[in-house]
């Protein structure tokens, strides 16, 4: 009689369960069409899970135990449930079997209890997600008893089992309702987003890493004699591709992009937490944010935002507001954080690229900035041959078609800058004394299209890109070298959509590599206090962490590392276009940065970044001095040739 009643109630809300999974897909089946390896997708899941999830939740060690016992234990117990419902209820050591399970799933669920309802990050969303340690204590505990009192042979009254039963099956029922509306939603669509992710080669069974911006198809494509809408970017929700609206599906608002976001943490407009869940909440027939019990934008109140599936997603009472949208950085902090593995920053350039290149609607200095470079290829408007005044005695080599060299050295637009300049002419008598065969374009090359791609302009980056190729591609080098890690990102990762395939190295890299090879030597040791800080372009996006360490440890500094720091870095603020935006904030995250600077007790922060040194050495008031690596490590040689 138990087993029975127990075995129908588990099957019952199961098929429920799967009933609301099904009515909850039509919300991203209403997207555009995207092309996925279902059957690789499914085949891969299990290791995409289990390997890249879990290195995400074992960052924090404690809610990866209650995770895993909570999680696993639930889902051992449904499976032992529905073995039972075709015979083996009557066996005593499968309802043991069923009792261990149970008590691993009741342990971590106290584990959410105390997280919840003791700790109670500020970060963790409440509303219904209060309810989850209730339903797994509910669900874990009662049938924990009913299970163990089944093993000793049923010596308790029926009439008690059955009520533990049906506590059992509504706190089931609760967690399976929260696979639509509540915090489960990610064990069905979480699983799915997995399977069909649009950035498959991010994990561990691909190259491991993706970040570059897939391109924009700039004229109507045809397609079996249609020729699809020309609307550029994502204007309204059912603009995402279908597998882009189930990842945001996947949000389970455990707030980890929240807190490592730089944006947030600098009080600008953007929690972006908040903003996957405008996304969500914006496929609803009459969408409003009123019920979202996280942390706002801030500086934006909840219950304001409003919209729908077909309307627009960007506007002042819109589900996100413009300011919200031009806050992002683009420096992938919320993506290195999120369990989910949801792609926060390519909704963002989505939802720009639609603004500029639709409605012409880029904000701040930006707008004028995009027609200076549209009109000059480069973002100030200046003449391109002003570009290598900095040099004009250095003589540098210039690189003519047909011609070849060992490094091409790639300066970037950094270079009409007076401070990015002392840096560059570091590295070039630095490359000189290692005897490095190396050249530069001159006045052909042109701005790498970085930050226009990132405003979302994607036509001015794809005329810069494809310009780009062509010149690169006329001559023979072993590598491109260059100090600036947006340059290297755009080269090395979003330039072979366009033709362009070479070896492209980072600075610090090449540096390291010399000293290590013995062409340079240091002959004085630096014998500061350093920390170094992470750029986001170098870190992040293109997983260089070790070599700008390395570098500094063999010139001979005192490293001291930041809390936050190599892949969990937080960014300097000069990523995405956002200086040029005008989105103001409670402060400056370049500020903010400088304080984790100053926690360390370093005397100097070495930066490996044109816009990192720029955003804070713009810091004002006391602080550790900023220096550039390749100035640290021309002082530490500069009597070695």
């Amino acid at each position: 009689m138990i087993a029975t009643a127990l075995t129908t109630v588990v099957l019952a809300v199961l098929v429920i369960g799967a009933a609301l999974a099904a009515w909850q897909s039509r919300r991203w089946l209403a997207g555009r069409p995207a092309a996925v390896g279902v059957v690789a997708g499914l085949r891969a899941l299990p290791g995409r899970y289990l390997v890249d999830v879990h290195q995400v939740v074992g960052r924090t060690p404690f809610n990866a135990r209650f995770h895993a016992l909570a999680a696993g234990g639930f889902l051992a117990a449904v499976g032992l449930l529905v073995a039972m419902a075709v015979g083996l209820a009557g066996w005593r050591i499968v309802w043991l079997l069923l009792a261990v399970v149970l008590a691993a799933m009741l342990a971590g669920s106290l584990m959410v209890w105390h997280r919840r309802r003791v700790v109670r990050p500020r970060e963790l969303s409440q509303g219904r997600f209060a309810r989850l340690p209730v339903s797994l204590l509910g669900f874990s505990g009662s049938l924990l008893a009913v299970s163990l009192d089944q093993a000793l042979g049923g010596v308790m009254p029926e009439v008690l089992a059955l009520l533990l039963v049906a506590i059992a099956g509504l706190a089931m029922a609760d967690l399976v309702w929260g696979v639509w509306k509540g915090p489960l939603k990610h064990a069905v669509h979480g699983a799915l987003h997995l399977a069909f992710h649009p950035r498959p080669a991010r994990f561990h069974d691909g190259k491991g890493r993706d970040t570059g911006l897939k391109p924009l198809a700039l004229a109507p494509q045809q397609d079996a004699g249609t020729v699809e809408p020309g609307a550029l970017g994502v204007e309204r929700p059912v603009d995402f591709a279908w597998n882009r609206l189930l990842g945001f599906d996947a949000c389970v608002q455990c707030g980890r992009c929240e807190t490592a976001c730089p944006a947030y943490a600098a009080g600008l407009p953007l929690n972006p937490k908040k903003l996957v869940q405008d996304l969500v909440i914006a496929m609803d027939g009459q969408a409003s944010d009123a019920a979202y019990a996280g942390n706002p934008h801030p500086g934006r109140g909840v219950g304001k935002a409003h919209g729908g599936a077909a309307l627009p997603l960007i506007g002042p009472d819109a589900m996100i507001h413009p300011d919200t949208l031009w806050s992002c950085t683009t420096c992938r902090a919320c993506v290195q954080e999120c369990p989910m593995m949801i792609e926060h920053v390519d909704a963002v350039v989505d939802l720009r690229r639609f603004q500029t290149l639709e409605l012409g609607a880029t904000p701040g200095k930006a707008a004028g900035m995009l027609e200076e470079l549209r009109a000059t290829d480069n973002p100030g408007g200046r003449a391109l041959a002003r570009r290598w005044d900095w040099a004009a005695d250095l003589s540098l080599p210039r690189l003519p078609a047909g011609g070849s060299c060992d490094t091409l050295l790639w300066v970037g637009d950094g270079a009409f800058d007076l401070r990015v300049q002392r840096s560059l002419r570091a590295l070039v008598v630095v490359l000189r004394r290692a005897g490095v065969d190396f050249a530069v374009l001159g006045d052909e090359e042109l701005d790498c299209g970085d930050v226009a791609r990132r405003l979302g302009d994607e036509a001015t980056f794809q005329s810069l890109a494809t310009r780009n190729v062509a010149t690169l591609n006329s001559r023979r080098f072993a590598r491109i070298v260059t100090a600036d890690p947006h340059a290297l990102h755009t080269l090395r990762n979003e330039y072979p959509a366009f033709g362009g395939n070479w070896a492209v190295v980072h600075h610090t890299a090449l540096l390291l590599e010399l000293i290590s090879g013995g062409a340079l030597t240091v002959t004085k040791p630096v014998g500061r206090s350093v920390t170094f800080h992470d750029p986001c372009y170098l870190g992040r996006y293109n997983g260089e962490i070790e070599a700008p360490r390395a570098l500094l440890d063999a010139i001979g500094v005192q490293r001291r590392e930041m809390l936050r720091s190599g892949l969990r870095s937080s960014c300097c603020g000069g990523g995405g276009g956002a200086p040029l935006t005008d989105v103001s904030g409670e402060r400056r995250i370049p500020d903010v940065r400088m304080e984790h600077v100053r926690e360390t007790g370093a005397s100097m922060v070495a930066v490996a970044c044109p816009n990192c040194a720029l955003m804070l050495e713009g810091v004002v008031g006391p602080r550790p001095d900023v220096a550039e690596i390749a100035e640290l490590v021309l002082a530490a040689t500069e009597t070695a040739r």
